[in-house]
């Protein structure tokens, strides 16, 4: 079967690769689509970060190449021994996370943030980027009726959109600023409106994504490169400072700005993956009772985006913006995201089809 493999950064390639079998307790999925995600650009530009290199992932066993893909949907072909959940012909999204179950972490029900955590289609064990992928039955969930193959590859980025609100101090009524509307950005709005943000601001160089981000419900724009302090902009629009604001860049000095941007005890949710170190001032923390956190991936919380997503949240229609074939997938959708910042979400066909 054809799959788009990670050799190393500025190496992916499309090969026939042996089709995985199903064993006991384990899934087989013919992917329908599979999106291209900021860690998997990443991945391209500037990896290894999640890819395993010099030695094998601790749960995957696998070293690169690895193949790609961990935001993808498609339709059961076959079910290994002792699988219920789900069965042939069920249309289904997967929650691409391996997770040791061991540790500490996992032992308490937070597997997102296992000491060993890994991404299927990151971190070994097969990929979206392919024809086929196996996985645990424990990690696929069946689409309710309703929802297209399109909106299911999308249900893992609007998941992590949903985690970020979730995990922060965002009350209905707050105010929020989301810094950065890429995809995920564009899904922290949507995240926002269903947890009754009143205002809710975005900070971004491309137009066209501000433009996105304004179709989505967003306040108001403020591009950086047309006021003079994005700082002061916000603390004027706000009177005082946003309740919540959310780093989407993973930009150094973005991240100062997003903590400069809080009202007192504000809070800085990081949502973004770092290539390098960043550096703030604590006494801009310090001085004013602030509070920086991070979140990563999610857990637990696919089922209620796809609610939300019957409801008419998270909208395929809006933030798709290609669609290519898995043969193109290097000069038609890395290359393009790389170079071209008015896309919003390419997805791909593994099946070509």
């Amino acid at each position: 079967m054809k799959a788009a493999l990670w050799y190393k950064a500025k190496d992916i390639r499309v090969e026939n690769i042996e089709e995985p079998q199903v064993t006991s307790g384990r899934v087989k999925i013919q992917v329908a689509y599979t999106g291209i995600c900021g860690s998997d650009l990443h991945e391209y530009v500037a990896g290894p970060i999640f890819i395993p290199v010099e030695k094998p992932h601790e749960v995957s066993k696998d070293v690169a190449p690895i193949v790609m893909g961990h935001e993808f949907s498609g339709t059961v072909v076959e079910v290994g021994e002792g699988v219920t959940s789900v069965k042939v012909g069920d249309q289904v999204v997967v929650e691409p996370i391996l997770a040791c179950g061991k540790c500490p972490a996992c032992q308490k029900g937070k597997y997102n943030i296992c000491k060993h955590l890994g991404f299927h289609g990151l971190s070994g064990g097969g990929g979206g980027f392919s024809e086929y992928t196996v996985v645990d039955e424990r990690w696929v969930h069946k689409m309710p009726e309703g929802l297209t193959l399109e909106q299911g590859a999308l249900v893992e980025p609007a998941a992590v959109a949903l985690h970020s609100v979730r995990m922060s101090k965002i009350k209905a009524g707050d105010k929020a600023v989301v810094f950065g509307v890429g995809p995920i950005g564009l899904l922290v709005i949507e995240a926002l409106k269903v947890a009754g943000a009143s205002e809710i601001y975005a900070v971004e160089l491309s137009k066209k994504r501000g433009e996105k981000a304004l179709e989505l419900g967003a306040t108001a724009v403020i591009n950086p490169a047309e006021v003079e302090d994005v700082v002061a902009e916000i603390q004027a629009l706000t009177n005082g400072g946003a309740d919540v604001a959310f780093e989407v860049t993973g930009v150094p000095v973005v991240l100062k700005q997003a903590i400069n941007s809080t009202t007192f005890e504000g809070e800085t949710v990081i949502v973004s993956i770092w290539e390098n170190e960043a550096s703030f001032q604590p006494n801009n923390i310090v001085l004013s009772e602030r509070s920086v956190k991070g979140i990563i991936a999610y857990r637990d919380i696919f089922p209620a985006v796809m609610n939300l997503m019957k409801q008419g949240y998270f909208p395929a229609e809006k933030l798709i913006t290609k669609h290519i074939l898995i043969d193109d997938i290097v000069s038609e959708g890395f290359e393009t995201l790389v170079n071209d910042k008015e896309q919003i979400k390419i997805l791909v066909s593994p099946n070509n089809k």
